[in-house]
């Protein structure tokens, strides 16, 4: 980690120049995350925090990478390839939170279909990036299906109670018609896309649009009220909505039975013969695989992932710590835990070879 001016990076595989940082006189504390130059906070991660649960905050997403998909199978390709059914998507900019599993029935990855104009298009982690489209070229073949990655262009997310009001003062119809549309569905004008979705549990949007119109959008934002956020405080956010984070609840050797994805899996239509499909079916009848679950602890320790979990102070190994944080908002540690199925109300992680107990709850911590 480094203490470095504000100033414009540039991605170093795909040469595009990511926003974080344009114009502003403060320091922010950069890592490299998967080839970015990424802030981890611009001053404060906790008071970064506090602004998305109070008012409105900014994310330069611009490293998630973008592909689109067109031609006469779209639709079909993606109805194999996705474990949600993109059968729901109704009307164009609507967006379906899905997995994309392997054929044992295990998380390649998570991401955001969205239905559009031109076919589709997915919103996939940078951290995955090249395994995600290797995985999909290997299943293209033999498909009337084009896939296109979209480094042309860029994502910011306005995030928290007040980003209506934050984007009201931007005149700007196509943010006027998205601000009114239900999570997960949104609008499109030419290249920009406004929906509803968002990785803090607040209300917000995220606006996908070329690289020269973000830079101007970041500057208006900025000028209507919002704040700067580093990936800190994304962490922080995520944690507290219950929101998984691929690499910690779940990669290629994890099923969504056991990282709270179960939802994101449609069996409905018995035809629809997706990747991982039977595989899945399997395990869930089986019903011996662990859970996800989240922990408070009263004692003002932070637990990392990989810690272990017994549900007796003694007892033998029953789950792992797969993500863990201090919560800004509770003003407690919390984390999020895979374990065997149990009915417990505590539990102990075990750190530093001290036992510190902990309440079981739903894997998320706030009623957002």
């Amino acid at each position: 980690e480094k203490e470095v001016e504000y100033t414009i990076y540039k991605d170093q595989l795909s040469n595009k120049t990511a926003l974080h940082s344009l114009h502003l006189a403060s320091s922010a504390k950069m890592i490299n995350f998967h080839g970015w130059e990424m802030p981890i906070h611009y001053g404060s991660q906790i008071k970064e925090h506090e602004i998305v649960r109070n008012t409105c905050g900014i994310f330069d997403v611009s490293h998630m990478t973008i592909l689109d998909f067109s031609g006469d199978q779209s639709k079909s390709f993606l109805r194999r390839l996705l474990s949600n059914d993109i059968e729901k998507l109704k009307e164009n900019s609507d967006g379906l939170y899905s997995a994309m599993l392997n054929d044992m029935g295990y998380v390649l990855d998570d991401l955001i279909v969205y239905k559009m104009k031109f076919g589709y298009r997915l919103i996939v982690n940078c951290a995955t990036r090249d395994k995600d489209m290797s995985w999909i070229n290997e299943n293209l073949i033999n498909w009337d299906v084009s896939m296109k990655e979209r480094p042309d262009l860029s994502i910011l997310s306005v995030q928290g109670p007040k980003t209506d009001e934050v984007l009201s003062r931007i005149k700007n119809d196509l943010f006027i018609t998205g601000l009114n549309k239900r999570p997960f569905s949104g609008t499109c004008m030419d290249q920009t896309l406004v929906t509803r979705t968002g990785y803090t549990g607040e209300k917000g949007v995220e606006v996908v649009l070329s690289e020269e119109e973000a830079r101007i959008l970041w500057e208006e934002l900025l000028s209507a009220g919002a704040y700067p956020i580093g990936l800190g405080a994304r962490d922080t956010l995520r944690l507290e909505a219950g929101f998984n984070l691929y690499g910690n609840e779940m990669d290629e050797t994890i099923s969504p039975l056991e990282c709270n994805m179960d939802w994101t899996v449609d069996l409905e239509d018995m035809n629809r013969n997706f990747i991982g499909k039977s595989s899945y079916i399997d395990k869930k009848k089986q019903a011996s695989h662990s859970i996800q679950k989240g922990l408070i602890f009263e004692e003002k320790i932070i637990v990392r992932p990989g810690q272990n979990i017994h549900f007796e102070e003694n007892g033998s190994y029953q789950g792992t710590v797969t993500s863990g944080s201090y919560s800004p908002t509770l003003k407690k540690p919390i984390a999020l835990a895979r374990m065997s199925m149990n009915n417990n109300d505590y539990c102990y992680a075990q750190v530093r070879g001290k036992k510190i107990r902990a309440k079981i709850t739903k894997p998320k911590f706030l009623n957002l």
